[in-house]
């Protein structure tokens, strides 16, 4: 048995990095798998095809989960494709960093638009169906950043952070529905952007966790199928940090 058999999960920003790692653990746990994309048509299809061939239901959507309206729509063409909506994963993230004395106001506003406001937009579109079928588990990808802060990413940070106090007063107000709402602190994860970055300056990351690794994707994930799953049928409104003890 499959621990998320025949569920439907929305996951913004999946066609890389850690959404993609969600998706992907999420679909060998059963769950039939709506993701959102940006700009790129051909990973979201690749992605798309890898999930049906693991045997669930998916499908990939072009849609900016920072406006509004194209949330509120997002989740009507998922409901009819789909039926239900039993988890959301607000993913979707940029950054955009600098010290303050050089941030623009435009690298300030974008962050926390596409961060912060995206969770708003996608929560308050599918708290709906939810309440209707008085279950659901919403998950928000913080980061240990919005934990402790960070110098160069204030504004990320401050998305981050935000992120986290929306988490706990969504898990207050919709607690008695038995839809819950928990957040997860990623730390140092090793995707397609951090192989990027210099070679010593990651072996140094490394060497200061307490795991002596970075995380992969799939360490994120398997604590998304914990909190989707009812196995943590009574932990809402917490912030689970996956650092490799980081932040201890």
């Amino acid at each position: 048995m499959k621990l998320l058999e025949g569920k439907v999960a929305i996951i913004t920003g999946a066609s890389r990095g850690i959404g993609k790692g969600i998706a992907e653990v999420f679909a060998k746990n059963g769950v039939n798998v709506a993701f959102t994309y940006s700009s790129s048509a051909s990973s979201a299809q690749e992605l798309e095809n890898e999930l049906v061939a693991l045997g669930v239901k998916a499908k990939g959507y072009q849609s900016n989960a920072a406006d509004f309206d194209e949330s509120q729509q997002l989740v009507e063409n998922v409901l009819a494709d789909f039926g239900t909506i039993d988890i959301l994963i607000n993913n979707a993230g940029i950054t955009k960093d600098n010290l303050l004395m050089r941030m623009s106001e435009e690298d300030f506003d974008k962050v926390v638009e596409i961060n912060l406001k995206s969770v708003f937009n996608m929560t308050k579109a599918v708290q709906k169906t939810m309440l209707k079928n008085r279950k659901g588990s919403i998950i928000n990808m913080s980061s240990v950043v919005g934990v402790k802060g960070n110098a160069g990413q204030a504004n990320y940070a401050a998305s981050k952070a935000g992120m986290i106090g929306f988490t706990k007063s969504i898990a207050l107000e919709l607690g008695s529905r038995n839809i819950r709402c928990n957040a997860i602190a990623p730390g140092f994860i090793e995707t397609e952007m951090t192989a990027k970055l210099n070679e010593d300056v990651v072996k140094g990351w490394r060497e200061a966790i307490p795991l002596k690794r970075g995380g992969s994707p799939e360490d994120v994930a398997n604590v998304c199928v914990f909190l989707a799953s009812d196995m943590s049928a009574y932990v809402t409104g917490q912030v689970i940090n996956v650092d490799g003890g980081m932040l201890t």
